[in-house]
């Protein structure tokens, strides 16, 4: 599958299943480990457990089986490493402190969405 498809998969997924302030941010030509940094944020563990559980299991249906996480024992992170995709999944709190988006994007390469 195209890495835009598997992208769009991705953020309609977290969307679909009320994930909050989802971001993309394009890697191309600042780092070698992926095309896009999708981060979004879950309104609990248990939410964020949740998406987790659902986003592994849509790109499994997808065929999309290269694919690893991170942080599975923690209560406020989750990392997907799906393919040219990672995709960071955070309590609010932990987004905050950890401010991804700062680190890694310019103001004017972010692409918010708003599904």
């Amino acid at each position: 599958m195209d890495i835009s498809k598997i992208k769009k998969l991705v953020e309609n997924t977290l969307s679909s299943n009320k994930a909050e302030k989802i971001i993309s941010i394009n890697l191309k030509g600042k780092s070698y480990i992926a095309d896009y940094m999708i981060i979004a944020s879950g309104t609990s563990s248990r939410h964020i457990q949740s998406l987790s559980e659902i986003l592994l299991s849509t790109l499994d249906k997808k065929g999309i089986g290269k694919f690893k996480i991170e942080g599975q024992t923690s209560d406020g992170w989750k990392l997907i490493d799906a393919m040219d995709i990672i995709i960071h999944i955070f309590h609010p709190d932990k987004r905050k402190f950890y401010d991804l988006e700062k680190m890694w994007s310019e103001p004017h390469l972010n692409e918010s969405i708003n599904l």
